[in-house]
This record gives C-alpha cells, structure tokens and sequence, in this order.
C-alpha cells in the first residue's frame, strides 16, 4: 500500500488571469476536498465590494488527474495553433 497523499489545510493559488475585460478572472488552485486532492480551474467574478468570488463555471478533478488535462489542454494549444486560431506568439 502507498503512503498516504499529504492534505493542504488552505487551497494554493497557482495561477490567475483575466478573463475579460468585465474582471472575470480564471484561477487555478490545488486544494484538498473530504479528503481527496484536487485542481480547480474556475471562473471567478468580481464583488461589488470588489472581491473576486468563485462560480459554478469550471472543472475540479482529483490532483492524479492533472497529468492528462495537461496532456488534453496542449492537444487543444497545438490544435488550435494547427487551425490557425492563436499565433504560436499567443500562447507564450
């Protein structure tokens, strides 16, 4: 049997950026839910108190799941460079 995965006690942002010019922003954080170790990418709005606030918009899926989304979102990266909708420029 492995050892167990350790828990985080606060979810760890790892990246944001905005969305849109309304101050949407996608965030991407590890953090540990019953127990189980996830990565969240969600759409977060801004407050009127100025405040950014998470919606139902995103996806959250266990941490040992992370190694195939990469390997999903740089198929979609090299497709959507191949079909001429982002330069190679944009995606640095």
């Amino acid at each position: 049997m492995g050892s167990r995965k350790p828990e985080l006690p606060e979810p760890v942002v790892v990246d944001q950026f905005w969305a849109n010019r309304r101050h949407d922003a996608i965030i991407t954080e590890l953090s540990t839910y019953q127990g189980h170790n996830l990565i969240n990418v969600r759409k977060h709005t801004m407050s009127r108190e100025g405040k950014l606030v998470p919606t139902a918009k995103g996806v959250a899926i266990k941490v040992t799941r992370l190694p195939d989304l990469a390997k999903a979102i740089n198929k979609a990266l090299a497709k959507a460079q191949e079909l001429g909708l982002i330069d190679a420029e944009d995606a640095e």
